[in-house]
C-alpha cells in the first residue's frame, strides 16, 4: 500500500495549516468481494478475502507547545479531498486542567483528551485507537481537515521552561481516507453488484420499510487500523458485536479499530451524512478463522453511547429457499445503504441455502460490506454474516456461528429490543 506523499511539517507553536497532497494509490489486497469473482468458485470459504483499502498513513512533525500569551495553541493538518483524517500523537503531556481537541473545522466532531489515555485514562477523555509502539490515535474526523488545538486553562509565562520539560503533544503522523477516485483504483469492482445498482440509503427505506430501517441502526462501520474499512453490528442484549475475522484477525486489529454507528444520509439519496458515534474495540471474545466460519466477537469502549441504535438477534434455523433477506451495510466506505431488492424489483431471497458454510445470494454487495448481516424479512434475525462476493455473494450460516457463540452473548429479545429506534 502507498506511503507516498509524506509530509513533514515545520514545529510551530502557535497556529499552523499544514496542507498535505493527497497520494496515488497503488494496487490493493484482493478484497473479499473481488477474490470470489476473479476465482468464479462455488466453493467461496477457500478464498482469502481482505477489508478493502481505504487509506493510508503518513508521517509528520508538528508539535503543540504552551505559549506565554495565548490560551490556544493550534495545528490544522489538511489532506484536500481526503475521506477522513486520523490524527496519531507520539505524546501527549498536560498540566492538570488542561486538554488537547482533535476536531472538524465546524466543530460538529470534537475528541477530547486530558493527557496520554494510554498512561491514565481520564474523565472526559474520548475513545482513541492504538497501533503499535507509544501514543495514540484520536478517533478520526470526517472529511479532509482536523484542527489539533491545546487548551491552557491560562496563558503560561513559563511556557518556554514548560516545553524544555516535555510538555505539550507532538503528532507524528496521521492517516488519511482516499478520495472516491483513489478508492475506486486501489479496490478494482469485479461482479458482487450483480446487474444494475439496487443499494439505497437507508434513509430511503425509513417510511415504506420502517422495521427494515429500524434494524440497520445497529450496524456500523468500521475502520480497521486507520487504514480499512468493513461493516460490524451488534449482536445481543449486552456489550457484544460481530464482524469478519478477516476484519480482525487479532487483539491488535480490534484495539487499532474504530466503529461509526449512525453513519447514514439524513435524506434519500441527498449525501449528507450524519457524523454519528464513534466508538473504539474494548476486548476480543472469539474468533473463528476465514477456513472456518470468519467470524470475530468483541466489546466495545463507551457501549452506553451507542445503545441507542438497537441491537440484532441471531436466527438458530436454518436458510430456505427463496426466503426473502435484506442487507444493511457501509459498501465501498458510504455511508449505510439497504439492498431490499435485487435486479427487476423482486425481494432479495436465498438462491442456495447451503454450499460448505455458507449461504448464497444475488443481493448487491461490495468491499466493505464484509461482515454485514443478512436478515430474514420473515423475523428480522440475523440469517447469515456476509463475507464474499462473486455474484452469487456468500454469507457465513449464522446458525453454526451461533452454537459457538451462544454462550457469550444475550439472544433473546426482551427489553433491548423494545429501545430499537426508528430514528
Amino acid at each position: 500500500m502507498s506511503r507516498r506523499s509524506r509530509f513533514l511539517a515545520a514545529v510551530i507553536p502557535l497556529a499552523v495549516t499544514l496542507v498535505l497532497p493527497a497520494a496515488t494509490a497503488s494496487a490493493a489486497p484482493v478484497r473479499s468481494d473481488d477474490a470470489a469473482a476473479q476465482a468464479q468458485s462455488r466453493q467461496p470459504a477457500t478464498l482469502a478475502p481482505r477489508p478493502d483499502v481505504a487509506g493510508e498513513k503518513t508521517a509528520t512533525n508538528a508539535v503543540l507547545r504552551y505559549a506565554p500569551d495565548s490560551r490556544t495553541t493550534r495545528v490544522t493538518l489538511r489532506s484536500p479531498g481526503s475521506s477522513y483524517v486520523k490524527v496519531h500523537f507520539a505524546s501527549v503531556r498536560l498540566l492538570s486542567g488542561d486538554r488537547v481537541t482533535v476536531a472538524s473545522p465546524s466543530g460538529r466532531e470534537v475528541h477530547t483528551y486530558n493527557g496520554d489515555p494510554t498512561v491514565r485514562k481520564q474523565p472526559g477523555d474520548s475513545p482513541f485507537t492504538v497501533h503499535g509502539g507509544t501514543g495514540f490515535a484520536a478517533m478520526s474526523i470526517d472529511g479532509d481537515t482536523a484542527v489539533v488545538t491545546l487548551h491552557s486553562a491560562k496563558k503560561r509565562g513559563n511556557a518556554a521552561a514548560l516545553t524544555r520539560q516535555g510538555f505539550g503533544a507532538r503528532i507524528d503522523s496521521y492517516f488519511r481516507g482516499f478520495t472516491q477516485a483513489e478508492y475506486a483504483s486501489a479496490n478494482p469492482r469485479a461482479f458482487s453488484v450483480c446487474g444494475a445498482e439496487d443499494r439505497r440509503d437507508v434513509t430511503c427505506y425509513k417510511t415504506s420499510h420502517p422495521t427494515e430501517y429500524a434494524r440497520s441502526r445497529a450496524v456500523a462501520r468500521q475502520l480497521l487500523n486507520g487504514l480499512g474499512h468493513c461493516t460490524s453490528w451488534r449482536v445481543g442484549d449486552t456489550n457484544t458485536m460481530l464482524t469478519n475475522q478477516h476484519c480482525m484477525e487479532s487483539a491488535a486489529d480490534l484495539r487499532g479499530s474504530e466503529f461509526q454507528f449512525d453513519y447514514e444520509c439524513s435524506t434519500c439519496g441527498g449525501r449528507d451524512p450524519r457524523a454519528g458515534v464513534k466508538v473504539s474495540g474494548a476486548q476480543l471474545l472469539k474468533l473463528s478463522p476465514l477456513s472456518a466460519l470468519d467470524y470475530a466477537l468483541f466489546s466495545v469502549n463507551n457501549f452506553e453511547s451507542i445503545q441507542q441504535f438497537g441491537t440484532l438477534y441471531l436466527e438458530t434455523r436454518e436458510p430456505t429457499a427463496g426466503e426473502r433477506i435484506y442487507i444493511p451495510g457501509h459498501g465501498d466506505t458510504l455511508p449505510k445503504r439497504l439492498t431490499i431488492v435485487e435486479d427487476g424489483g423482486g425481494n432479495c431471497v436465498i438462491r442456495t441455502p447451503s454450499s460448505g458454510v455458507n449461504t448464497g445470494y444475488m443481493c448487491d454487495t461490495s468491499g466493505g460490506n464484509s461482515g454485514s448481516p443478512v436478515l430474514a424479512g420473515s423475523s428480522h434475525k440475523v440469517i447469515a454474516l456476509h463475507h464474499l462476493g462473486g455474484c452469487p455473494n456468500w454469507g457465513t450460516r449464522i446458525s453454526l456461528v451461533y452454537k459457538e457463540i451462544s454462550a457469550l452473548i444475550d439472544n433473546e429479545p426482551g427489553a433491548a429490543d423494545s429501545r430499537v429506534l426508528s430514528g
